[in-house]
């Protein structure tokens, strides 16, 4: 019988134990552990007892605080937010391959459109000043043409004197160069004899015959090459004219196609790209006009014949990035070697070089930067991807296209900045009065926008607090029914161990009875 009572005694678990409501009451946890008596409790299990007392002291104490929340969701949001950004990129990402892969395809169609708009851009202003005093649209525009033609046509009218004048001189300096690099060469220490010499003009001949058909074929290649930038420039001078004459129509029609609002934006977002473009193209002018200046003053004081020539030269070539200043300083040096002798080319070479340095790593940075309002790093790295990927045409354009790029990114902080409350209209430095009207429109739809995120506020704050007072008392009564509970579940196992345990040594001493 005795084990058979133990059985029945012991046959609750300790799963019941927690699972049975019975003795939920606002009783504390030292309440609820002095139902045992003190003899029956080992350490061990009066120890574990209170372990387990402490920690649901603490797991309910960290959930009544209001301002903390789980871990689990705060890394939820996190990776949330982060899974948006990524597909938010991914959709930027294709669209710009998208873009790209469309340029790629059209791209003989936009370079003439492009260079044709970077040429205008520094032409409207004489077309503007003729039309401004009763020259028409058409005529304007052609004097203009050929106020440029006249320009790049007298600075060669400029150089061709000195050119004819000198070419003789040049042509006996360059022979007598030759005959002083021969007199080099048979003197100490090379000692080369004239049969030598008489060889290497032989095979050089020989070399140059058997490579004819090389030779050949990559002339016709330059010749198709010239004629494909022939027609280019043909259609870049029509284009000119036609968007000289009729640009100032364009904003209008845009306007009407988009609508009045969007219509304003677009007005303002292309002035300030025409006129970024405008400044790309003065400081151009600027870096090759220095290029020249200290170049043709260095050669000048060396006495290298035609020295207005080659500085003009280096004008007209400081346009055509990397490719130009190259040819321009490669002649100079040539010209300084056949006429001067090894010496003074190479001082020659160490001038090009040093000003071209200092015009491409500090001038040019700096004042395209002025002028576009970019830092001197992201210029040279725009020079640096876009010769890399198309070589001298997107070292032409890659300052103004970045240019341009940097131009909408502004703008559109103007807006976001106007929207936030972060800035008001008259801060903003608007390039037309449509864009005035769009930062006025703007600052207004900012206000409400402000004004409506208040009232969601406040209605969500009035519905929180609504919540909490329906369902505060309960809120506030829970972590204590449960620790109750907890405790006396917690006091019910230790009851439940130590009946086992005597039910088990009542069995050891009884080895007949049956279990």
């Amino acid at each position: 019988m005795m084990g058979q009572v133990s059985n029945k005694q012991s046959s609750e678990t300790p799963a019941d134990a927690l699972a049975d409501p019975t003795p939920t009451t606002s009783k504390p946890a030292s309440q609820s552990a002095s139902k045992l008596p003190a003899s029956d409790l080992s350490a061990s299990e009066a120890d574990y007892l209170q372990h387990l007392q402490l920690e649901a002291s603490r797991t309910f104490e960290e959930l009544e605080g209001e301002d903390r929340i789980d871990r689990s969701e705060v890394i939820a949001d996190g990776v949330k937010e982060f899974a948006w950004w990524c597909l938010r990129l991914l959709v930027i990402a294709v669209t710009a391959y998208a873009a790209w892969f469309l340029l790629s395809k059209f791209s003989r169609g936009i370079l003439p459109l492009a260079l044709a708009i970077l040429i205008c851009s520094v032409l409207w202003p004489i077309t503007r000043t003729l039309r401004n005093i009763g020259v028409p649209a058409g005529l304007a525009s052609f004097a203009t043409i050929l106020a440029a033609f006249g320009f790049f046509g007298g600075l060669i009218a400029l150089i061709a004197p000195s050119i004819g004048q000198q070419s003789q001189t040049l042509y006996y300096q360059a022979f007598e160069g030759v005959q002083k690099v021969q007199l080099w060469l048979q003197g100490p220490p090379l000692n080369v004899r004239d049969d030598d010499i008489n060889k290497w003009f032989t095979d050089a001949t020989i070399w140059l015959q058997r490579q004819s058909g090389t030779i050949a074929g990559e002339l016709f290649a330059g010749i198709g090459v010239a004629s494909t930038v022939m027609v280019t420039l043909g259609i870049v001078i029509v284009l000119t004219f036609f968007f000289l004459k009729d640009g100032d129509r364009f904003l209008p029609w845009l306007r009407s196609i988009t609508g009045r609002r969007a219509g304003w934006h677009l007005t303002e977002l292309l002035t300030r790209s025409w006129n970024t473009l405008a400044g790309f193209i003065r400081a151009q002018a600027i870096v090759s006009l220095v290029d020249a200046v200290f170049i043709g003053m260095g050669l000048v004081f060396l006495g290298v014949p035609m020295a207005l020539a080659l500085a003009t030269l280096t004008f007209i070539a400081g346009f055509i990035p990397i490719v130009g200043a190259f040819v321009a300083g490669a002649l100079a040096v040539l010209i300084a070697f056949v006429s001067l002798g090894f010496t003074k080319a190479l001082i020659v070479l160490a001038l090009v070089v040093a000003v071209q340095q200092l015009e491409g790593n500090i001038l040019s940075p700096m004042l395209q930067s002025r002028a576009m309002n970019l830092h001197p790093v992201i210029v040279l790295l725009s020079v640096t991807i876009g010769s890399s990927l198309f070589g001298i045409v997107g070292a032409f354009l890659a300052v103004p296209v970045t240019a341009l790029v940097a131009v909408l990114f502004r703008y559109l902080s103007d807006m976001v900045a106007l929207r936030s409350g972060e800035k008001t209209a008259d801060q903003i430095e608007f390039a037309t009065a449509a864009g005035s009207l769009t930062g006025m429109h703007g600052e207004v739809l900012g206000r409400k926008l402000r004004a409506a995120r208040r009232d969601r506020h406040a209605s969500a704050s009035s519905a929180d607090s609504e919540e909490g007072t329906t369902h505060g008392d309960a809120s506030e009564e829970d972590p204590e029914t449960l620790l109750a509970r907890l405790s006396d579940a917690s006091a019910k196992i230790v009851q439940l161990f130590h009946k086992n345990n005597k039910a088990q040594s009542s069995s050891s001493e009884n080895p007949t009875q049956p279990r």
